[in-house]
């Protein structure tokens, strides 16, 4: 489980395919405290460390059904990964809920400053279906982009809008996201059980 408060934002620094699995070699500050088997959340994605070379890095390993459901399998070296350690169970909930099983993509749409800050809005394919499945975005509600946890704003059937402050532009991907950018998106689990219980009532 982790929070979508992200720790920082590591390097691709080895991409590597295996049939059709991705091994992903990072680095990052916190590799040395890092252990085989600890889950890291990458972009929002749930991936388990397979190897800890000892200088700065660690590889972890994504299948293929994580490469179509999310952004990963378009990585290329030297792109910038959010990363997140799963939260500690005695610690602040300083985000929201995050599970690590991202959901789907969604594609920037646009990106303005707006004096300080950034808003950003994205689009995602929007079915009934998928919306029966909570795959929806209220009003002032949370929502995962690439593994940070936002309050949405100008939720639309197939869109909404995040504003982001200096702090977590400067120190997550974010200033890399342009229009055109595919971003992974994780929706509430709250929002995903109620509309889960309610198809079944």
């Amino acid at each position: 489980m982790f929070s979508g408060i992200v720790e920082e934002a590591a390097r691709v620094v080895s991409l590597r395919r295996d049939q059709g699995n991705l091994h992903i070699t990072l680095e990052c500050s916190f590799a040395d405290e890092l252990r085989i088997d600890q889950s890291v959340a990458h972009n929002g994605v749930c991936l388990t460390v397979v190897a800890l070379p000892g200088d700065g890095t660690y590889t972890v390993t994504a299948i293929q059904e994580t490469l179509t459901r999310s952004n990963l399998g378009d990585l290329k070296v030297g792109d910038l990964v959010n990363l997140e350690r799963s939260m500690r169970m005695n610690g602040r909930l300083d985000g929201h809920i995050v599970q690590g099983h991202v959901d789907t993509t969604a594609i920037c749409t646009d990106v303005v400053e707006e004096d300080g800050s950034w808003r950003y809005t994205f689009r995602y394919y929007f079915s009934k279906e998928d919306a029966a499945k909570g795959y929806v975005c209220v009003e002032k509600g949370s929502v995962t982009v690439n593994g940070v946890s936002l309050t949405v704003c100008e939720p639309q059937a197939d869109s909404f809008a995040v504003c982001i402050i200096p702090f977590t532009h400067e120190h997550t991907n974010f200033h890399r996201i342009e229009p055109g950018t595919k971003v992974n998106l994780e929706f509430d689990i709250i929002g995903k059980y109620i509309a889960r219980i309610g198809s079944l009532i």
